[in-house]
Protein backbone atom coordinates (compact mmCIF):
# COMPACT_ATOMS: atom_id res chain seq x y z
CA UNK A 1 0.00 0.00 0.00
CA UNK A 2 1.07 3.39 -0.84
CA UNK A 3 2.19 5.54 1.98
CA UNK A 4 -0.35 9.13 2.13
CA UNK A 5 1.78 11.63 -0.35
CA UNK A 6 0.18 14.70 0.68
CA UNK A 7 1.90 16.08 4.42
CA UNK A 8 0.08 18.98 5.84
CA UNK A 9 2.05 20.18 8.84
CA UNK A 10 0.76 19.97 12.34
CA UNK A 11 1.42 21.79 15.36
CA UNK A 12 4.42 22.00 16.20
CA UNK A 13 6.51 20.10 18.78
CA UNK A 14 9.20 20.97 21.17
CA UNK A 15 11.30 21.10 18.60
CA UNK A 16 9.11 23.40 16.31
CA UNK A 17 9.03 20.34 14.14
CA UNK A 18 5.61 20.84 11.98
CA UNK A 19 6.77 18.05 9.46
CA UNK A 20 8.47 14.66 9.52
CA UNK A 21 9.33 12.45 7.01
CA UNK A 22 11.07 9.36 7.48
CA UNK A 23 11.97 6.18 5.59
CA UNK A 24 9.76 4.31 7.46
CA UNK A 25 7.01 6.41 7.20
CA UNK A 26 6.75 7.31 3.80
CA UNK A 27 8.07 4.00 2.78
CA UNK A 28 10.63 3.82 0.83
CA UNK A 29 14.68 3.63 1.28
CA UNK A 30 16.49 6.80 1.16
CA UNK A 31 14.85 10.35 1.56
CA UNK A 32 14.57 12.33 5.19
CA UNK A 33 12.55 15.43 5.60
CA UNK A 34 12.17 17.36 8.41
CA UNK A 35 10.34 21.21 8.83
CA UNK A 36 10.69 23.50 11.98
CA UNK A 37 9.45 26.29 12.67
CA UNK A 38 11.91 27.48 15.04
CA UNK A 39 11.85 31.23 17.40
CA UNK A 40 14.19 33.42 18.16
CA UNK A 41 16.91 31.74 20.53
CA UNK A 42 15.18 28.51 20.23
CA UNK A 43 18.13 25.64 19.54
CA UNK A 44 17.69 22.05 18.06
CA UNK A 45 20.56 19.67 17.74
CA UNK A 46 20.43 16.51 15.52
CA UNK A 47 23.35 14.39 13.47
CA UNK A 48 23.39 10.24 13.58
CA UNK A 49 25.56 7.65 12.10
CA UNK A 50 24.59 6.76 8.45
CA UNK A 51 22.97 9.73 7.20
CA UNK A 52 24.13 12.62 5.69
CA UNK A 53 22.22 16.36 6.26
CA UNK A 54 21.82 19.82 4.73
CA UNK A 55 20.35 21.89 7.08
CA UNK A 56 18.56 24.69 4.66
CA UNK A 57 17.02 27.99 6.41
CA UNK A 58 13.65 28.22 4.41
CA UNK A 59 13.53 31.98 6.07
CA UNK A 60 15.15 33.34 8.82
CA UNK A 61 18.71 33.59 9.58
CA UNK A 62 20.82 30.77 11.93
CA UNK A 63 24.18 29.67 13.54
CA UNK A 64 25.16 26.15 12.82
CA UNK A 65 27.94 23.86 14.96
CA UNK A 66 29.14 20.79 13.56
CA UNK A 67 31.87 18.71 13.74
CA UNK A 68 33.83 21.27 15.87
CA UNK A 69 33.18 24.55 13.17
CA UNK A 70 30.63 27.25 13.83
CA UNK A 71 28.97 28.74 10.57
CA UNK A 72 26.87 32.16 11.96
CA UNK A 73 24.48 34.17 9.92
CA UNK A 74 23.10 31.32 7.63
CA UNK A 75 20.16 32.23 5.70
CA UNK A 76 18.62 35.52 6.11
CA UNK A 77 16.31 35.85 4.12
CA UNK A 78 12.77 36.71 5.26
CA UNK A 79 10.88 35.01 2.29
CA UNK A 80 11.82 32.14 0.10
CA UNK A 81 10.61 34.00 -2.84
CA UNK A 82 13.27 36.86 -2.30
CA UNK A 83 17.00 36.28 -2.82
CA UNK A 84 18.97 33.35 -2.99
CA UNK A 85 19.34 30.21 0.19
CA UNK A 86 22.48 29.54 1.92
CA UNK A 87 22.81 25.70 3.83
CA UNK A 88 24.79 23.82 5.36
CA UNK A 89 26.12 20.40 4.24
CA UNK A 90 26.81 17.49 7.18
CA UNK A 91 27.84 14.27 6.56
CA UNK A 92 27.10 11.25 8.29
CA UNK A 93 28.03 10.68 11.88
CA UNK A 94 28.60 14.28 12.55
CA UNK A 95 26.68 16.35 15.01
CA UNK A 96 25.36 19.34 14.61
CA UNK A 97 23.35 21.98 16.55
CA UNK A 98 21.44 25.03 15.03
CA UNK A 99 20.46 28.06 16.75
CA UNK A 100 17.72 30.83 15.66
CA UNK A 101 18.84 34.14 15.37
CA UNK A 102 15.34 35.30 14.22
CA UNK A 103 12.35 33.92 13.58
CA UNK A 104 12.88 30.84 11.52
CA UNK A 105 11.82 28.00 9.06
CA UNK A 106 14.52 25.14 8.93
CA UNK A 107 14.37 22.73 6.57
CA UNK A 108 16.37 19.30 8.07
CA UNK A 109 17.26 17.26 4.72
CA UNK A 110 18.58 13.68 5.17
CA UNK A 111 19.48 10.51 2.98
CA UNK A 112 22.27 7.85 3.65
CA UNK A 113 26.00 8.51 3.55
CA UNK A 114 29.41 7.93 5.93
CA UNK A 115 31.90 9.82 7.17
CA UNK A 116 34.96 11.06 5.24
CA UNK A 117 33.41 14.88 4.15
CA UNK A 118 33.89 18.17 6.36
CA UNK A 119 31.24 19.97 6.88
CA UNK A 120 30.75 23.22 5.37
CA UNK A 121 28.63 26.26 4.21
CA UNK A 122 26.79 26.42 1.05
CA UNK A 123 26.88 30.24 0.29
CA UNK A 124 24.21 31.05 -1.56
CA UNK A 125 26.45 34.36 -2.48
CA UNK A 126 28.42 31.63 -5.10
CA UNK A 127 24.86 29.87 -6.18
CA UNK A 128 24.09 30.45 -9.69
CA UNK A 129 20.56 31.30 -10.53
CA UNK A 130 18.80 28.80 -13.47
CA UNK A 131 16.41 29.67 -15.34
CA UNK A 132 14.55 26.78 -17.48
CA UNK A 133 11.30 26.44 -19.77
CA UNK A 134 9.87 29.13 -22.09
CA UNK A 135 6.82 30.79 -21.66
CA UNK A 136 4.08 29.32 -18.81
CA UNK A 137 6.42 26.50 -18.09
CA UNK A 138 9.55 29.12 -17.01
CA UNK A 139 10.75 28.87 -13.77
CA UNK A 140 13.83 29.82 -11.51
CA UNK A 141 15.93 26.95 -10.42
CA UNK A 142 18.39 27.35 -7.46
CA UNK A 143 20.86 24.59 -7.11
CA UNK A 144 21.82 23.85 -3.55
CA UNK A 145 23.66 20.58 -3.50
CA UNK A 146 23.69 19.26 -6.72
CA UNK A 147 25.26 16.10 -8.16
CA UNK A 148 28.81 18.24 -9.03
CA UNK A 149 29.26 18.95 -5.35
CA UNK A 150 30.76 16.49 -2.69
CA UNK A 151 27.41 14.56 -0.99
CA UNK A 152 27.35 11.12 -0.39
CA UNK A 153 23.36 10.38 -1.68
CA UNK A 154 21.72 13.99 -1.26
CA UNK A 155 20.37 16.06 -3.90
CA UNK A 156 18.77 19.36 -2.96
CA UNK A 157 17.50 22.25 -5.68
CA UNK A 158 15.16 25.35 -4.97
CA UNK A 159 12.39 26.28 -7.47
CA UNK A 160 10.23 29.44 -7.95
CA UNK A 161 7.25 28.92 -9.84
CA UNK A 162 5.71 32.42 -11.31
CA UNK A 163 1.75 32.54 -10.90
CA UNK A 164 -0.11 31.06 -13.98
CA UNK A 165 3.23 28.61 -14.51
CA UNK A 166 3.53 25.15 -14.84
CA UNK A 167 6.58 23.23 -13.31
CA UNK A 168 8.66 20.04 -13.36
CA UNK A 169 7.12 20.11 -16.56
CA UNK A 170 6.24 18.59 -19.22
CA UNK A 171 5.90 15.45 -16.81
CA UNK A 172 9.30 13.72 -16.38
CA UNK A 173 9.76 10.93 -13.60
CA UNK A 174 12.68 9.06 -12.36
CA UNK A 175 11.89 5.92 -10.41
CA UNK A 176 13.91 3.06 -12.50
CA UNK A 177 17.68 2.51 -12.24
CA UNK A 178 19.01 2.24 -15.50
CA UNK A 179 21.66 4.95 -15.65
CA UNK A 180 22.72 6.55 -17.37
CA UNK A 181 18.83 6.95 -19.10
CA UNK A 182 17.23 7.22 -15.64
CA UNK A 183 18.39 6.88 -12.05
CA UNK A 184 15.67 5.83 -9.36
CA UNK A 185 14.94 9.22 -6.78
CA UNK A 186 12.73 9.13 -4.21
CA UNK A 187 12.04 13.14 -4.03
CA UNK A 188 9.86 15.00 -1.50
CA UNK A 189 8.47 18.78 -2.41
CA UNK A 190 8.20 21.06 0.44
CA UNK A 191 5.30 23.98 -0.90
CA UNK A 192 5.43 27.38 -0.28
CA UNK A 193 2.77 30.40 -1.74
CA UNK A 194 2.65 33.81 -1.83
CA UNK A 195 -0.05 35.05 -0.93
CA UNK A 196 -0.01 32.37 1.69
CA UNK A 197 -3.57 32.04 1.22
CA UNK A 198 -3.47 30.44 -2.40
CA UNK A 199 -2.76 26.71 -3.38
CA UNK A 200 -1.53 24.96 -6.23
CA UNK A 201 -1.86 21.67 -7.92
CA UNK A 202 0.35 18.67 -7.79
CA UNK A 203 -0.29 15.29 -9.83
CA UNK A 204 1.88 12.39 -8.68
CA UNK A 205 1.14 9.55 -11.51
CA UNK A 206 2.36 6.36 -13.50
CA UNK A 207 2.40 5.04 -17.14
CA UNK A 208 0.19 1.93 -15.89
CA UNK A 209 -1.99 4.40 -13.39
CA UNK A 210 -1.52 2.21 -10.85
CA UNK A 211 -0.86 5.55 -8.62
CA UNK A 212 -2.67 8.24 -9.92
CA UNK A 213 -3.29 11.35 -6.94
CA UNK A 214 -3.78 14.82 -8.38
CA UNK A 215 -3.14 16.99 -5.14
CA UNK A 216 -4.35 20.33 -3.75
CA UNK A 217 -0.91 21.52 -2.38
CA UNK A 218 -1.08 24.60 0.14
CA UNK A 219 1.45 26.68 2.43
CA UNK A 220 3.22 24.30 4.30
CA UNK A 221 2.82 21.27 2.84
CA UNK A 222 4.89 18.69 1.42
CA UNK A 223 4.57 16.02 -1.61
CA UNK A 224 6.17 12.48 -1.68
CA UNK A 225 7.22 11.19 -5.03
CA UNK A 226 8.34 7.59 -4.67
CA UNK A 227 7.55 7.26 -8.63
CA UNK A 228 5.97 8.21 -11.25
CA UNK A 229 5.67 11.24 -13.06
CA UNK A 230 5.56 14.74 -10.75
CA UNK A 231 3.96 17.66 -12.62
CA UNK A 232 3.04 21.15 -10.31
CA UNK A 233 0.69 23.63 -11.84
CA UNK A 234 0.63 27.72 -9.91
CA UNK A 235 -2.60 29.05 -10.38
CA UNK A 236 -2.91 32.64 -11.47
CA UNK A 237 -2.34 35.06 -8.71
CA UNK A 238 0.16 33.04 -6.89
CA UNK A 239 4.01 32.10 -7.30
CA UNK A 240 4.82 28.67 -6.02
CA UNK A 241 8.39 27.83 -4.02
CA UNK A 242 9.30 23.99 -3.24
CA UNK A 243 12.15 22.43 -1.81
CA UNK A 244 13.65 19.77 -3.26
CA UNK A 245 14.81 16.13 -1.69
CA UNK A 246 16.19 13.76 -3.87
CA UNK A 247 18.06 10.38 -3.04
CA UNK A 248 18.46 6.79 -4.38
CA UNK A 249 20.87 4.16 -5.20
CA UNK A 250 23.13 6.51 -7.44
CA UNK A 251 23.61 10.16 -6.57
CA UNK A 252 22.33 11.95 -10.53
CA UNK A 253 19.37 13.27 -11.34
CA UNK A 254 18.51 11.33 -14.71
CA UNK A 255 14.85 11.59 -15.82
CA UNK A 256 12.38 10.73 -18.22
CA UNK A 257 9.86 12.83 -20.04
CA UNK A 258 6.01 11.12 -20.26
CA UNK A 259 6.28 10.70 -23.92
CA UNK A 260 2.76 11.79 -24.33
CA UNK A 261 3.62 15.26 -23.49
CA UNK A 262 7.38 15.39 -25.00
CA UNK A 263 6.22 16.65 -28.16
CA UNK A 264 6.09 20.14 -26.25
CA UNK A 265 10.16 20.15 -26.01
CA UNK A 266 10.82 20.07 -29.73
CA UNK A 267 11.38 22.95 -31.90
CA UNK A 268 8.43 24.85 -33.87
CA UNK A 269 8.55 23.52 -37.94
Amino acid sequence: MTAALLRRPTAPDAQGRVLHVTPENAGWRYVGFDLHRLAAGQIIAGGEAGREVCLVPVTGTVTVVAGGQRFGGVGRRTTPFEGKPSAVFVPAGTKWQVEAGDAAELAVCSAPGAPGLPPRLIDGRTLATEERGTGSNRRLVHNILPEGEPAESLLVVEVITPAGNWSSYPPHKHDRDDFPAETLLEETYYHRLNPPQGFALQRVYTDDRDLDETMAVTDGDCVLVPRGYHPVGAPHGYALYYLNVMAGPRRAWRFHNDPAHEWMLKPPG
